[in-house]
């Protein structure tokens, strides 16, 4: 408690609130275990925090016996406390709809530390950006594949750095839905790869995928050499010889922006497939 600084002991001692918008973890996207920023104990996993745009970190489930609730001393709200030491945590929100637990958990940052999980880049592993459509349904095709280690939903291609959905989605932020697909080159190929995503969505759409109409949902392959556009387009004239008229276009890569964990395996979660992508043999 004597390392806390003046700011700190504010909100986890004397329970007050950090101003919006300002907090560190507020847009953060890296996958890990949130703690206790007193006693460090594990309070909530990185795949339950989303984008509520209210200001602070939101989190719709806790780690298990982590959290206590407490009636709020103004009589309407809860608060949320460390069930471990007691730290002043945020307060607890229900029935507000922003996702399928209906349960908001509106924490400050600064009550906070991020223990990450390691990041498949520290592996020796390859890359791919594909954007066919809703990032859902390529992600959950993409990652079946056998050699594929991870696909991670996001954004790439605009002017806005670190955009969220909602930006991206109402907005004039010229990002593509797009997935990185991270996997073992010695396992399967970037063409084979690329081959599956023609397959699984359709390339001759030009203005969405499916009942997906709007700019960022445009079919287009980032490549990150020469050679990665060399097999694109030996896979379209494949295509074209074949009587598609492609849509697709061949984009240079540019930095790609993860969704939040919401966004990030949902069909999985949801246990439901896709409503506008399937496999539909075209080579």
């Amino acid at each position: 408690m004597e390392q806390l600084s003046d700011e700190e002991k504010n909100v986890i001692i004397n329970k007050g609130t950090e101003r919006p918008f300002i907090g560190k973890y507020t847009n953060e996207k890296s996958r890990g275990i949130y703690t206790c920023k007193l006693c460090d104990a594990p309070l909530y996993d990185s795949s339950d925090k989303f984008d509520s745009h209210c200001g602070w970190p939101s989190f719709d489930d806790e780690i298990k016996g982590a959290i206590k609730r407490v009636p709020d001393k103004d009589g309407r709200r809860v608060e949320i406390v460390c069930a471990n030491c007691g730290a002043h945590l945020g307060h607890v929100f229900e029935g507000e709809g922003f996702t399928q637990k209906n349960t908001r958990h509106c924490v400050n940052s600064i009550s906070l530390n991020l223990k990450k999980k390691p990041d498949a880049k520290e592996e020796k592993l390859s890359y791919a950006y594909f954007a066919g459509g809703c990032f859902w349904g390529v992600e959950y095709y993409l990652e079946k594949l056998d050699g594929v280690k991870e696909v991670i939903s996001g954004f790439m291609g605009g002017h806005v750095k670190n955009p969220s959905y909602y930006e991206v989605v109402r907005t004039n932020t010229g990002h593509l839905e797009a997935v990185e697909v991270v996997y073992d080159a010695s396992k399967i190929s970037y063409e084979e790869i690329a081959r599956t995503f023609f397959e699984i969505h359709d390339p001759t759409q030009i203005n969405g995928q499916g009942p997906d109409i709007g700019a960022q949902y445009l079919s287009a392959v980032f490549v990150s050499s020469d050679k990665e556009r060399e097999t694109i387009k030996k896979l379209i004239a494949k295509l074209e010889s074949n009587g598609y008229r492609v849509a697709t276009k061949i984009l240079k890569k540019d930095e790609f922006y993860a969704a939040d964990e919401s966004h990030q395996n949902y069909y999985d979660k949801k246990g439901s497939k896709p409503y506008c992508h399937g496999y539909i043999k075209r080579f």
